[in-house]
């Protein structure tokens, strides 16, 4: 019987995040890859909830054989180790060691994540913006005592671009019943993304400046659009729905000569693929609006982009491996510091800049779709087709395969050694 070699792959598979979403998309690309015997390490991720496959079992539930108990000891020393994390915690296992990263959404890393980069054999990051920033971040390496310069910490290993395919099963234009009777508008912009740390405006995906430009573009005027903000904080509780709720509050008090104001709907909580595609789907939601600072990949974009319906994003970082100019309506800016208020220690550094966005150039093309959508309509049709056929998990494995094939080792297997059973001796008596 052929044993394969052992390939581990440290990951938080099953957690709700979009480090989940990668990491079981490629773990169930090397599971199809058919050459090793692959078992998974789960991990946390943050404070995201856990239970996605479990929760998904006619999807997902092919995994559970492949799970590793938690807290235990590796079964042996792998032919080939993975993890799926940020890079400064990468650490060399196996005899052939992998590393996978969405990778920055701003302009410089932390030091240590080229370290990390650089204890693997091979890393794969999601889009061509992550990989040039990973390799132009250069760093002096100093003595501790005399600040005296050793020399440079660069990115010695080799980086490939492996993109975060869409699932064409569940992404989909479809005829939606998911319900939105309490939205009383026929025409809505869609955002999607978590609310992370910074004060308005200044938050990673932005969503202080979007809530407020959106307020001010429609304020006073007899017919509206809405905005349908698909967010949360660090969790789904009630205590964050407050919280977003407060937020989203104290920016409409702000918004100056307001006798009137657009309506906001927010949607709190987890969702299912499939829910979110109804939702990407429903007649009323006619676009997504995204005024994000930096974007790794950005795979809600990508998943969107399959309804043909149109997209206003900024013109920055990963989101531009997918969206297309001639198809997509990209908001123009330019790169400006991290504000203090959201850098992260080790993450979103000091130094770093990241994008802001032409905010008159953005106001300008939320009332030209509301008023004119059929132009940005036939566009997003066009978009739809590149992303189908260029940007799906069916795209991502065969590129993930080929990578593999000729950078592993080639695999031995073993083959488990069956004797012969023979009869039991007798003694005879001459």
């Amino acid at each position: 019987m052929e044993i394969k070699p052992l390939f581990i792959i440290s990951c938080p598979i099953d957690t709700y995040s979009g480090y989940g979403a990668r990491s079981r998309d490629v773990v169930k690309a090397i599971i199809n890859y058919g050459k090793y015997d692959v078992k998974i390490l789960p991990q946390k991720w943050g404070n995201t909830p856990w239970g996605f496959i479990e929760d998904h079992p006619e999807e997902w539930a092919f995994l559970t054989p492949h799970l590793l108990p938690t807290g235990n000891q590796l079964p042996s020393k792998p032919s080939v180790w993975a993890q799926i994390s940020v890079p400064n915690e990468f650490q060399p296992v196996g005899d052939y060691n992998i590393g996978f990263t969405a990778g920055i959404e701003t302009t410089v890393c932390d030091p240590k994540w080229i370290e990390g980069l650089n204890r693997m054999d091979l890393n794969f990051v999601s889009s061509k913006h992550s990989k040039e920033i990973f390799l132009n971040s250069k760093f002096e390496q100093k003595d501790a005592k005399s600040n005296t310069v050793m020399g440079k910490i660069i990115v010695s290993k080799p980086i490939e671009v492996l993109l975060e395919g869409a699932d064409l099963s569940t992404y989909l234009p479809k005829s939606s019943t998911f319900n939105l009777d309490s939205i009383e508008e026929d025409f809505a912009y869609l955002f999607m993304g978590t609310w992370m740390q910074g004060v308005i405006g200044e938050d990673r995906k932005n969503i202080g400046a979007l809530i407020h430009y959106f307020l001010d573009t429609f304020k006073n005027k007899k017919k509206t659009p809405a905005l349908i903000l698909k967010t949360s904080g660090v969790g789904s509780s009630y205590m964050d729905r407050e919280s977003i709720l407060y937020k989203i509050d104290y920016i409409r008090k702000g918004i100056k000569d307001a006798k009137s104001l657009p309506n906001i709907y927010l949607l709190h909580g987890e969702f299912t693929d499939k829910e979110i595609n109804e939702l990407y789907n429903h007649k009323k939601v006619k676009a997504m609006v995204s005024l994000t600072k930096g974007e790794g990949f950005g795979r809600p974009l990508l998943e969107f982009s399959l309804t043909k319906k149109p997209i206003i994003t900024t013109n920055w970082s990963g989101h531009l491996d997918f969206l297309y100019p001639e198809f997509t309506t990209l908001i123009n800016g330019g790169l400006n510091h991290v504000h203090d208020s959201a850098l992260v220690p080790n993450i979103i550094l000091k130094e770093s800049q990241w994008f802001t966005p032409n905010y008159y150039e953005f106001v300008h093309y939320l009332k030209d779709m509301f008023e004119d959508y059929k132009p940005y309509k036939e566009n997003a049709v066009r978009q739809a087709y590149k992303s189908k056929t260029e940007f799906s998990y069916e795209v991502m494995e065969s590129k993930l395969h080929n990578f593999l094939e000729n950078a592993l080792p080639t695999p031995s297997t073993q083959i488990k050694l069956e004797l012969p059973k023979l009869k039991k001796l007798e003694n005879v008596e001459g």
